[in-house]
C-alpha cells in the first residue's frame, strides 16, 4: 500500500509496486491524466510535477519516494476553476499549438516562476531548457512566463 498527498488530497493506492514510476501511479491509478508520457527517460519534460515545490520528471520518480512529499500536479495548478495568472498568460499568448507538452511546460515555468518572480529571457531559457516542445513554441512560452510574471508583480 502507498499513501501519497496529491494536490493537497491524501490518496491510498493498493498493490503498486515500489518501483513503479509515479507517472504512471498519477495517470493509471489515481486517473490524473494531464500529467503526460513523452520519452520515459527524464529528457522531455512532458511528465513534469512538482515534488514539494521542486520540478520533477515523474517518469523516474518510482511512487515510493513521493510518498511523503506534497506531489502537485497540472490539474493541482489552479484552484478550482480559478486559473493562474500563468494559465491566463498561456492562453492570452496562444502558446499550445498540439499541446502534448504543456503541462510540463507549466509546471516547470510555475516552478521558475516561484524561485525567480522577475526572470529574465536567459534565466527562463536556462530553467525551461529540459522540456522540450516539438511544435517550437519556444518564443510563446517566454513571452507568457514574463506577462505571468509582471501579473503577479502588479498583484503583489
Amino acid at each position: 500500500m502507498l499513501r501519497l498527498n496529491v494536490n493537497g488530497q491524501e490518496r491510498t493506492i493498493e498493490d503498486v509496486a515500489d518501483d513503479t514510476p509515479l507517472l504512471w501511479v498519477l495517470r493509471d491509478e489515481l486517473k490524473l491524466v494531464g500529467t503526460k508520457f513523452g520519452c520515459g527517460i527524464a529528457q522531455c519534460g512532458a511528465c513534469t510535477v512538482h515534488l514539494n515545490g521542486t520540478p520533477v520528471r515523474s517518469c523516474s520518480v518510482p511512487a515510493s519516494a513521493a510518498a511523503g512529499q506534497k506531489i502537485t500536479t497540472i490539474e493541482g495548478l489552479a484552484t478550482g476553476d480559478t486559473m493562474t495568472a500563468l494559465q491566463k498568460a498561456w492562453i492570452e499568448h496562444d502558446v499550445p499549438q498540439c499541446g502534448y507538452c504543456q503541462a510540463g511546460q507549466l509546471m516547470s515555468a510555475a516552478a521558475l516562476l516561484k524561485q525567480t518572480p522577475n526572470p529574465t529571457d536567459a534565466q527562463i531559457d536556462t530553467f525551461m531548457a529540459g522540456n522540450l516542445c516539438r511544435c517550437g513554441t519556444y518564443v510563446r512560452i517566454r513571452a507568457a512566463i514574463h506577462t505571468a510574471a509582471k501579473a503577479a508583480k502588479g498583484n503583489a
